[in-house]
């Protein structure tokens, strides 16, 4: 039995991205076949995915987030890439967006913030430098949860204020970063202290796969039934979803080259701009009044749009940016 569950585990890493496909295909089937139970549901993704974030945060030992600090030309290019370039390319799609407000304010809440768990696993399989990216996600955590409100407040207009309360926000930041944060680091600490903290830690870190399955399925099944008649103003979305993916690769390719990064950190840089973090602002579009219950529902359509175009950048990331064609320079042909 000990050597079936690392088998199972190591099965689990090799599949992936398969796994993900999986999971969201069954949330789906489950939210059609049981609608009753989606209530029930959206009260389990605020535990499911705290300690997924947990998982991730434990990858990232507190020495690592300081030596992310001196690795100033990644991290500078990952902030204007999420934080001045994304917002840019977003104000360009505005316009196009349906007119709906609660579906305006799905898609901010979305596209406004990177992505902090999944992008680690599909910028490591192109390729890119996951290390990097892993030891700044608290920082990028951080930021969008600063940026954010402001971000609202440009695009939507002092009346949002009206509708997006800060409690749910600071609620948010402290039980899926703070508390994670602060519990993964303490378990770095006992595992540095003897073999019986390094047990419970190594353990722990096996359950990351599983954990993101449990979160895409119990997210999808709770907000499928909430389709209804809102499938229109919907879909009228994932054209906006799939246009923001094509844009970023070429955008994070601009910003790689301006700041002359490797290749590794090229593909890295790309990743983190073109995946959102749907999973951590979805309890702030739950907490949203009843009349934009739609929001919810537009943040959940990001993520199946997402998972499929990531699939296409595994493959199309490494063509992009190839091999020896780091720093801005492309690779010389023999």
């Amino acid at each position: 039995m000990s050597q079936d569950a690392p088998g199972l585990v190591d099965r689990m890493d090799d599949h992936q991205v398969a796994v993900y496909l999986i999971a969201m295909a069954a949330g789906a089937a489950l939210g059609l076949a049981a609608p009753d139970a989606g209530p029930g549901l959206e009260h389990a993704i605020n535990p499911v995915l705290a300690a997924l974030l947990f998982v991730t945060f434990l990858q990232v030992p507190a020495r690592e987030l300081l030596h992310s600090l001196r690795d100033a030309r990644f991290l500078a290019a990952a902030l204007v890439v999420n934080f001045a370039v994304v917002p840019l390319v977003v104000a360009a799609m505005f316009a196009f967006l349906p007119a709906d407000q609660a579906v305006r304010v799905g898609v901010l809440l979305v596209l406004l913030c990177p992505c902090v768990d999944y992008v680690i696993v599909f910028s490591g399989l192109a390729g890119g430098a996951s290390r990097r990216l892993l030891a700044a996600t608290p920082l990028l955590l951080i930021g969008q949860m600063l940026l954010l409100p402001l971000f609202l407040y440009v695009f939507m207009g002092p009346e949002l204020g009206d509708v997006v309360e800060a409690g749910p926000f600071l609620q948010a930041f402290l039980v899926l970063i703070v508390v994670p944060l602060a519990v993964a680091w303490a378990l770095q600490a006992w595992a540095g202290r003897g073999a019986a903290g390094r047990k419970v830690s190594d353990a722990a870190t096996t359950t990351m796969v599983p954990l993101m399955a449990a979160t895409l399925l119990t997210v999808v099944a709770s907000q499928v039934p909430k389709l209804g008649g809102n499938l229109t103003d919907v879909a009228a979305v994932v054209p906006c979803y799939v246009l923001f993916l094509l844009v970023m690769a070429f955008a994070g390719k601009a910003v790689a080259r301006l700041f002359r990064l490797d290749t590794p950190g090229s593909r890295a840089l790309v990743f983190t701009g073109a995946t959102r973090n749907s999973l951590v602002v979805l309890p702030l579009a739950l907490a949203l009044p009843e009349p934009y219950a739609i929001a919810a529902v537009v943040v959940v359509t990001q993520t199946l749009v997402e998972v499929i175009g990531m699939v296409v950048y595994v493959r199309a990331v490494p063509r992009l940016l190839p091999e020896g064609a780091e720093a801005g320079r492309t690779p010389t042909t023999r």
